[in-house]
């Protein structure tokens, strides 16, 4: 990027209110240096390029195919990001008076080179080997309000992503509007907030959703919940695109981008003092709290060296409570495991349990009446209480997945975070059930005259002939009253037998079909228990990871300053501790002053 082209856009961001921010961040990263807290300094070094900058940096992040690259454009006003390339570098847009485009390659050794390319047609150009960066300028009219548009590479997790997060003043989030924000964007959303407290969510492709009114609803309540006051704005790239095509204003507004940028003016623009100042001392507050907990730690056996011996046991002390988290933060995996293992378990016993129980009952109400009576009510009913044992059973899983995660929380110190669980509950279990094939029809209770007709006439011929060839023994013939009425009783006692027979097969089959309706529903739901189990551990995995993690560095951390501050440089360390104290504790007060101000 050139300087006088930046020179050229506004200057939002006053040197007389960034000037006091500046003198404490350089403070502070002399206190960073005494701690010995590199990474801190490192995080202020970020800090005070971002208030150095008389500019609003903007970035611009998401997941794959989100439309991150046509909203950038739309905002900008022109073609500055590739949309149709898979190669994704970082795009940075500032103001300056004609479009220029400049990519900056890497040529080895640490070393770049910047070649200028057409500013019309940049996008083949992104394709060609070993691009570091793109950089244009555009007199576009937001970049000349002062605003620097950050178009991000790849997904929300890539590392370059989040090293341009923490030196962005706002963040652009885009989604699209086909869903509501998933458990991993909220937790990526909360990640932001912590670097970057300035974000706005866009839900973009509204002109292909029509339901994106509720998606929007539904991701407001979703970032209430985790406490996320973000804005969210629909808003349509392709329609603004379309809409600077034909000159159509109405479509244009449609678009939402318009009030979007509108947004961008009058709540990050106009506000960039109170914006960078808020994000600037909240980094300081951190900052600060850090050094003051181990400057506190250390000072407090370093200002007594004739209490060796107590310096002594709280050395040893400090190395039994390191070992303690360790060994606490070790445990977790153990618990984790085991507790997802006999959950799993448990679950998929429940389900078994609930639908043999439905299986029992339903066999005895075969039992009790014939089944081709009311077949198909009888299999929407059965439908509709396979959904109530499966929509149970879900819940018993959610909730004793949340028992879970306090279990495991328990392993670790009071303070960790609490952690943000998919619900592991059915909705609508019959979405899941559309797979299950119906019960199957009764095959035997399809009966047909000719049947019935063909029984009565096997009885009543062996009844005929029986008594007739007795009678005839009597001199009557083998036709008479005697064997006529004998085949009419056979013929019936045979009609009523075959009926009997027949309900008999039908009741069987019917019992058949139930079993193998339940054990599809138990092969269909099991398979999906198991998979949102599956992902609930690998939430928990995660979250716990992260948080071992910072107990195990700070194990590290409280060890090592307790061996600096009760060794044996302990005492001369100690008359320098109580000044940088104070200095650091000066320093938050004077940040605090500034956002009181």
């Amino acid at each position: 990027m050139s300087a006088a082209a930046g020179l050229k856009a506004a200057t939002v961001k006053h040197p007389d209110v960034m000037a006091p921010l500046i003198r404490i961040l350089d403070e502070l990263r002399e206190q960073t240096r005494f701690v010995g807290r590199e990474d801190l300094g490192s995080r202020l070094n970020m800090v005070r390029a971002r208030v150095s900058d008389p500019r609003v940096r903007i970035v611009v992040v998401g997941s794959p195919k989100n439309g991150m690259s046509t909203l950038v454009n739309s905002v900008v006003g022109t073609v500055v990001s590739a949309t149709d390339s898979d190669l994704s570098v970082p795009v940075i847009v500032e103001y300056g008076p004609e479009p220029t485009a400049t990519l900056v390659r890497n040529t080895g050794n640490g070393r770049t080179e910047r070649t200028p390319v057409d500013p019309l047609h940049p996008g083949p150009a992104l394709a060609t080997p070993n691009v570091v960066r793109a950089e244009f300028t555009q007199p576009s009219p937001l970049l000349a309000d002062g605003v620097v548009v950050m178009d991000a590479p790849g997904g929300a997790d890539d590392a370059t992503t989040w090293s341009m997060v923490a030196a962005a003043d706002a963040v652009l989030y885009v989604g699209d509007a086909s869903a509501e924000l998933t458990m991993e964007q909220i937790a990526q959303l909360q990640r932001v907030e912590r670097i970057c407290p300035t974000v706005i969510c866009v839900l973009n492709k509204i002109d292909l959703y029509p339901h994106w009114g509720e998606v929007q609803q539904r991701n407001r309540e979703l970032l209430d919940e985790v406490g996320l006051s973000f804005a969210v704005a629909p808003v349509s790239a392709e329609m603004h695109k379309e809409a600077g095509l034909y000159g159509s204003y109405q479509r244009d507004i449609e678009s939402g981008v318009p009030q979007l940028i509108d947004h961008l003016r009058d709540y990050v623009v106009a506000r960039a003092d109170a914006v960078a100042v808020e994000a600037a001392v909240r980094d300081i507050r951190l900052v600060a709290d850090h050094l003051v907990v181990a400057l506190r730690t250390e000072a407090e056996a370093a200002n007594d060296p004739r209490r060796r011996g107590e310096r002594t046991a709280k050395l040893k002390a400090a190395r039994d409570q390191a070992e303690q988290l360790r060994q606490s933060s070790a445990s977790w995996q153990v618990t984790l495991t085991d507790g997802c293992a006999e959950l799993m378990a448990d679950v998929e016993h429940d389900l078994r349990s609930r639908l043999r129980a439905l299986v029992r009952d339903t066999e005895a109400e075969i039992t009790k009446s014939d089944p081709a009576h009311r077949w198909k009510e009888f299999g929407a009913e059965l439908d509709g209480r396979i959904c109530d044992a499966v929509e149970e059973n879900f819940e018993l899983a959610h909730f004793r997945a949340v028992d879970l995660s306090e279990e495991v929380a328990g392993r670790f110190p009071a303070d960790n975070r609490a952690v943000q669980l998919p619900d592991l509950r059915l909705a609508d279990p019959a979405e899941v059930l559309e797979s299950v094939q119906p019960i199957e029809p009764l095959e035997s209770a399809k009966t047909s005259v000719t049947q019935q007709a063909l029984s009565v006439l096997r009885g009543s011929y062996g009844g005929l002939l029986m008594v007739g060839v007795i009678t005839s023994l009597l001199g009557l013939s083998l036709v008479n009253w005697y064997s006529g009425g004998a085949a009419l009783l056979l013929g019936i006692n045979a009609l009523f037998e075959d009926r009997r027979n027949r309900q008999q097969r039908r009741r069987a089959e019917a019992k058949v079909a139930v079993a193998r309706l339940v054990d599809d529903v138990v092969f269909q739901m099991g398979k999906e228990s198991r998979n949102r189990l599956r992902t609930m551990q690998r939430v928990l995995r995660d979250h716990f990871t992260e948080i071992a993690a910072d107990v195990a560095r700070s194990a590290d951390d409280a060890l090592r300053a307790a061996e600096q501050q009760y060794g044996e440089h302990g005492e001369r360390r100690g008359a320098e501790i109580g000044g940088h104290l104070t200095r650091v504790r000066g320093l938050r007060e004077r940040a605090d002053a500034l956002v009181a101000g």
